[in-house]
């Protein structure tokens, strides 16, 4: 089984790093998953015009490529201006309606204010339900206080936990969904 993790903020590390942090939790959970943080500002991804994909560059195509082979995804954005990235929207832009069916799709999200908490509940999760992913309830919003300032390590022990119950809850309906559609 494949976890594929999703950073979508072009600029700094909590996103990634909160990404990162799931990934590993789900590593240590089942030590036979593999795992891949795709960091959005690491591609020069596209703007999406309705086109079908491979009129795209290639990172673009690279990008989707790795996120249709994933069996599982976690999707992480920064806050801005009350919403999600635009790099983030961006991409799953690029996604046809079917894209993650049968997919559990987590969110993870960061920000300054404890205000915008509900961001990814009222802006995301509609998305990635259109694409029909499955979103599971343990979804995590971290402020960024919850972060070392000169390391960007996590340091807020709740947070962590809230991560790590993320990474289990996103493993357990993927595995669960796998196993009733072979049977």
């Amino acid at each position: 089984m494949k976890l594929v993790g999703v950073s979508g903020a072009l600029a700094g590390n909590k996103t990634s790093q909160a990404i990162y942090d799931v990934l590993a939790a789900a590593r240590h959970l089942d030590q036979s998953i593999e795992t891949e943080l795709v960091d959005l500002k690491d591609y020069d991804i596209s703007f999406a015009t309705g086109a079908p994909v491979p009129y795209y560059n290639d990172d673009t195509w690279k990008v989707v490529d790795k996120i249709m082979a994933a069996d599982c995804l976690v999707f992480g954005t920064p806050i801005y201006q009350a919403s999600i990235s635009g790099a983030l929207k961006n991409l799953l832009d690029h996604f046809p309606e079917h894209a993650f069916k049968y997919k559990v799709t987590g969110i993870v999200a960061t920000g300054w204010s404890e205000k915008h908490f509900l961001v990814t509940e009222y802006q995301l999760k509609p998305v990635l339900s259109y694409l029909k992913g499955l979103v599971p309830t343990g979804n995590v919003f971290i402020q960024n206080d919850a972060f070392d300032i000169e390391s960007g390590e996590l340091v807020d022990d709740r947070v962590v936990k809230r991560l790590q119950s993320l990474a289990d809850e996103v493993l357990f309906w993927q595995k669960n969904i796998n196993e009733r559609r072979k049977g």
